[in-house]
């Protein structure tokens, strides 16, 4: 009888111990992570995402995450998948990174659209999250990685601080004798007197390359900790930036390597200038020249990568080759407004007349055919080197009848050999249209535009380019393509 009953104990233990164990490993496999809206991570590291991840985010929300890392170590903030309703000026749905636990901190960026940010470090052991989103589109939002770092310091080579002279010189570790190492973030405030700004000049510069930037770069920032300033431009490439040039007497500045490539480094001098002063700029390659010390509206355009920049366009002094002479004096062509109908001529060069009485400039001779698209989406996806949609930011007169124009970017689609700049917080690019009428396109308006790529890694747009407003029901049908083979 014992015998029996011991048998049945064994198994009841054995049926309730299995079960129990089915039970945690199923529910550890069910287990996934659940994101909120907002709340306080304090730990040495983590994830932080958007509420729902990854369904999508839900309209009209606010949500704020606190991160706090242990003392003496800073915050490293890594996204790993990013994906916001686009918009050039982040105006509907953003996510804004701040330098501590307030708005009144230093906000590190604003970010929106599909693009994945870089990494970005605080200078203490906080760090703040701010999501918001409107009653319009949503995506489903992004995941972030956190860790507490400890500054860079090894062998006497540190990086990094809190800098007051009037004078002085910020270095990447290693520097000259090796790379610098992977893995690095390095923050140094320099603070100058009051009535003073801070210029700085680069005197060697070789960054690991990427044309936003996102892996190795040096970044500048208006104002100090609790300043919520500006981004004047990050950098990386092996081509110096022009000097940078603060607008107050406080200037961030942030070096961030990942854990991959490396490079030499960089060398930079600072100097402290009286506000309002003219400052002679040292000669970068284009040329010794003067500037205000109050940049704040046309901050330095940064070199985000690797390539040598176009020279700049003349506008003035510009004397072109004189012209063939034809064997029959072309007639002028009659200005349209808008989309004109067929003109005559078509094959002939048209001279444009000069006020200043010069001899006539020739243009393009398939500018005096109608305006005209040459072709349907998806045969000009293809066929165009680069696809892009953004705001029309400018729009100036060139030599020999061409117009150049500035595109502040919503989505890149392709982008080929193009040049994408970054100022502030906005990424941009430079486009040539070929003609003045066509393909038309307005000031402050929302296009999808296609085309090519000259050899200064300029966008260049024939008569016929694809072009067309945009609308953002058109970002799902640009994917679509996208994710097509031609």
């Amino acid at each position: 009888m014992m015998h029996v009953d011991s048998i049945w104990g064994f198994c009841l233990f054995l049926c309730l111990h299995l079960g129990w164990t089915w039970a945690q490993q199923t529910e550890n496999t069910n287990r996934r992570p659940v994101f909120n809206c907002g709340g306080d991570l304090v730990a040495d590291s983590g994830f932080v995402g958007s509420e729902g991840f990854p369904s999508f985010y839900k309209p009209n929300s606010k949500c704020t995450w606190r991160i706090t890392v242990p003392e003496g170590n800073v915050v490293t903030l890594s996204f790993r998948i990013f994906d916001l309703e686009a918009d050039s000026q982040c105006r509907y749905d953003y996510l804004d990174v701040y330098n501590g636990h307030s708005i009144l901190a230093q906000k590190l960026g604003r970010f929106c659209g599909t693009f994945r940010p870089g990494s970005l470090i605080s200078t203490t052991n906080t760090m703040m999250l701010e999501m918001a989103a409107d009653e319009g589109t949503q995506g489903r939002g992004f995941v972030a990685y956190f860790s507490g770092t400890k500054p860079y310091v090894e062998d006497q080579q540190s990086c990094g601080g809190k800098i007051t002279k009037s004078q002085g010189e910020i270095k990447t570790p290693n520097w000259p004798d090796n790379k610098y190492p992977p893995g690095t973030s390095c923050s140094w405030l320099i603070t100058v007197e009051p009535d003073m700004v801070i210029q700085v000049n680069f005197d060697k510069f070789s960054l690991e390359s990427d044309m936003y930037c996102r892996f190795d770069y040096v970044a500048f920032f208006n104002g100090g900790e609790k300043d919520d300033s500006r981004l004047i431009g990050k950098y990386c490439g092996d081509e110096a930036p022009q000097p940078i040039i603060s607008n107050g007497n406080e200037l961030l500045v942030q070096f961030i390597s990942d854990l991959s490539v490396t490079s030499d480094g960089f060398l930079a001098y600072y100097t402290s200038v009286p506000r309002g002063s003219q400052i002679p700029l040292v000669d970068s390659g284009a040329g010794a020249r003067s500037v205000p010390s109050k940049p704040a509206v046309q901050p330095v355009v940064p070199e985000v990568i690797a390539t040598t920049a176009p020279p700049p366009v003349p506008t003035t002094r510009y004397v072109p080759p004189p012209p063939p002479e034809p064997t029959e004096r072309p007639k002028p062509v009659k200005p349209t407004r808008g989309r004109g109908s067929g003109t005559t001529g078509q094959d002939r060069v048209v001279p444009v007349t000069r006020p200043n009485g010069r001899r006539p400039v020739p243009q393009n001779p398939l500018c005096a055919k109608a305006c005209r698209r040459d072709g349907a989406i998806k045969p000009s996806f293809c066929a165009s080197e680069f696809v892009l949609t953004g705001k029309v930011t400018s729009m100036t007169p060139g030599p020999r009848g061409v117009v150049n124009i500035g595109v502040s970017l919503i989505k890149t689609y392709k982008a080929g050999r193009l040049i994408i700049t970054q100022v502030g917080e906005t990424m941009s690019v430079k486009l040539v249209s070929q003609c003045k009428k066509c393909p038309l396109l307005r000031k402050g308006v929302n296009y999808i535009i296609m085309g090519q790529v000259d050899e200064d890694g300029r966008g260049t747009l024939a008569p016929g380019a694809f072009t067309a407003l945009y609308k953002a029901q058109h970002h799902k049908l640009l994917m679509n393509i996208n994710n097509q083979p031609c």
